[in-house]
């Protein structure tokens, strides 16, 4: 065993003890929390603005700083992005994580002195609990990967600013360094194809043993390794060993993943955002994530059927329920109040408390009244993709069909197929049928042929790939949303194919 695996474990252990500190505690925790942020930013504009010198509680907290999203914080963000100092936390930023808006255009998110562990430990720790877990460290030993953005940090207001993937880059520990790759010079190569063919020739070679990055684009790398060596992942990489992801739901990647890799392989789900490092998969055998409450974050969630209501339900960690689809809101040693990240989640567990991604707020198909949301739409495929065990996926979107003369509306699935389904129109029934029995509206509007059952059109495997190249969008951190309430994403794909 190499030194770097054999001193990992007492520290794994260490850790261990650190993280039962606060899961045994994790309302006790948020309250401290909670009042470690008030009293921090007090004295900032938007502490003065917010009374926050006046506030004791949650309750008072809640009156005094609504829910808002980024365009709705602008005014401040805008502020600190001129250069002010003290606005939403004291001081300024250290970075700004750069990430794009659909509706505010580049967002430009705060990360501070005090906020940047967040970012680091997160991941740093879901790796130490997987070696407490399972005891498994050898992956240290050998060749590290992370597909993300480019670490060329730019300056706005004399603060380093870039995708978040490329300023955690630059924190890397010292130790691991040297198993890092690909290259920083290779790493800085913005166009994705081209960064893509460098890194398998850095790679291709090595002992790698932790590969990382969002699923699609591993997919990808995988693809083009395979292609060129007509070897299945585990015969070039035979030391590869742990999966790291995040960043989209990993089930309708999961088949074609191991399929490529070609035997299983441990994995790690992470739930990181340019707003903070909020939860980790720390048990192997259970999907679902544990909610970091120590982590200079204090959660609120609102449940997502009264997110657009005036005044929304505002629970603490200590009032959620299991099974309950919630809008996740933060607020931060990053500065970051009331703010509304965009996501939903499920709780699966109370103690400890965890969670699964159940989609994004602005991610539905309500064009009938039917508000099916992304969990619905990965579940029912999973559970049709059960049925057609040829079938792989490389990726899909859901957008609905508006009919312009009798024939009835109906959801149309693009989806770009590896393996397509031997028998079509079975599967586009069984991917129906699935759909049905999670949306009860669903289901309604079928049942009264107010819809026509679901249109699957297929795409060839590389087909969104393409749209995200001819959109800039090609690689990095950008994701494909699962289902839009219009035919923007739908039209553009089916252009792209002629």
């Amino acid at each position: 065993m190499g030194i770097k695996a054999m001193l990992s474990k007492p520290l794994a252990s260490w850790a261990n003890v650190q993280q039962q500190a606060w899961v045994e505690r994790p309302n006790e925790t948020q309250q401290q929390v909670f009042r470690q942020l008030i009293k921090k930013a007090a004295t900032t504009a938007f502490g003065r603005d917010h009374h926050f010198q006046d506030i004791q509680n949650h309750l008072e907290f809640k009156q005094a700083v609504p829910v808002r999203d980024y365009e709705a914080l602008r005014p401040y963000f805008d502020r600190v992005k001129e250069g002010e100092a003290n606005v939403l936390w004291p001081g300024k930023p250290l970075y700004f994580a750069k990430t794009s808006g659909t509706t505010s255009g580049t967002k430009y998110i705060p990360i501070t002195p005090d906020s940047i562990p967040n970012h680091i430990n997160g991941g740093k720790n879901a790796l130490l609990n997987y070696i407490h877990e399972t005891g498994r460290s050898q992956f240290l030993n050998g060749k590290l990967i992370f597909l993300s953005g480019s670490p060329v940090l730019e300056q706005v207001a004399g603060i380093n600013t870039g995708r978040l993937s490329g300023i955690v880059n630059h924190h890397v520990p010292s130790y691991l360094r040297k198993n890092q790759l690909p290259s920083y010079t290779t790493n800085c190569l913005e166009d994705w194809e081209t960064k893509l063919d460098a890194i398998i020739n850095e790679t291709i070679d090595q002992q790698m043993t932790l590969i990382s990055g969002i699923p699609p684009w591993v997919q990808m790398y995988f693809d083009k390794i395979m292609a060129r060596t007509g070897k299945q992942i585990k015969d070039v990489f035979p030391d590869f060993n742990l999966f790291v992801y995040g960043g989209v739901n990993f089930a309708p990647y999961k088949a074609k993943l191991f399929e490529s890799i070609g035997r299983k392989v441990d994995s790690i789900e992470t739930f990181p955002a340019s707003e903070g490092f909020f939860a980790y998969q720390n048990v192997q055998e259970d999907p679902s994530l544990l909610v970091l409450a120590n982590s200079g974050i204090f959660f609120e969630f609102v449940p997502a059927d009264e997110f657009h209501q005036p005044n929304p339900t505002r629970l603490g960690l200590a009032e959620v329920k299991t099974g309950v689809n919630y809008a996740l809101i933060v607020n931060s040693n990053a500065g970051l109040w009331g703010y509304s990240i965009g996501d939903t989640v499920k709780f699966t567990s109370l103690f400890p408390h965890k969670l699964v991604v159940s989609g994004r707020l602005k991610h539905f198909i309500s064009a009938f009244g039917e508000h099916v949301i992304a969990e619905e739409v990965e579940g029912a495929l999973q559970d049709a993709m059960a049925e057609f065990p040829e079938v792989a996926v490389t990726e899909f979107t859901v957008a609905p069909f508006v009919s312009q003369n009798e024939a009835p509306s109906y959801h149309e699935w693009l989806i770009a197929f590896d393996t397509p389904p031997h028998d079509a129109e079975r599967f586009s029934k069984a991917l129906n049928w699935h759909l049905r029995k999670r949306n009860s509206y669903y289901d309604d509007l079928i049942t009264g042929n107010i819809l026509a059952n679901l249109k699957v059109t297929a795409l060839p495997p590389d087909a969104f790939q393409r749209y995200m190249k001819g959109l800039g969008k090609l690689g990095g951190q950008n994701k494909v949303p699962r289902l839009s309430n219009d035919r923007t994403l739908a039209d553009g794909l089916l252009a792209v194919m002629g």
